[in-house]
């Protein structure tokens, strides 16, 4: 099992995520297929040694287990997998320092993507 991440980190971005992956399998996409490949941060399910780091860093929770992903965001899943077969778009995702959302903020992109916790 690996962990996912979902939409929720469409357009955000917060590498906190990145600082704390001890095996480097969080990448970004480098390619010019926006359609296809949304602005966010992607796992690669095979590099991923299920340590959970990521999970509780990402500001946005962007992050699940893959058996816990809200069915609202299954079609993410296959998303993070395709990355394996496209490997050659996508670079390891470098940390950034950025500022972290509010609560407001989190509680809205949530809304966005039509999931409440």
């Amino acid at each position: 099992m690996a962990y996912i991440i979902t939409r929720l980190c469409r357009d955000c971005l917060d590498t906190g995520c990145v600082a704390v992956c001890p095996v480097d399998c969080i990448y970004e996409y480098t390619g010019s297929d926006r359609e296809q490949w949304p602005n966010q941060l992607y796992i690669h399910p095979d590099e991923c040694i299920d340590c959970g780091a990521c999970e509780p860093e990402c500001p946005w929770q962007a992050i699940f287990e893959e058996v816990a992903v809200p069915d609202v965001f299954k079609d993410d899943t296959p998303l993070n997998y395709k990355v394996m077969e496209n490997m050659g778009d996508f670079k390891v995702a470098q940390h950034k320092k950025i500022e972290h959302p509010t609560a407001e903020q989190v509680s809205a992109n949530k809304q966005k993507w039509g999931w409440a916790s």
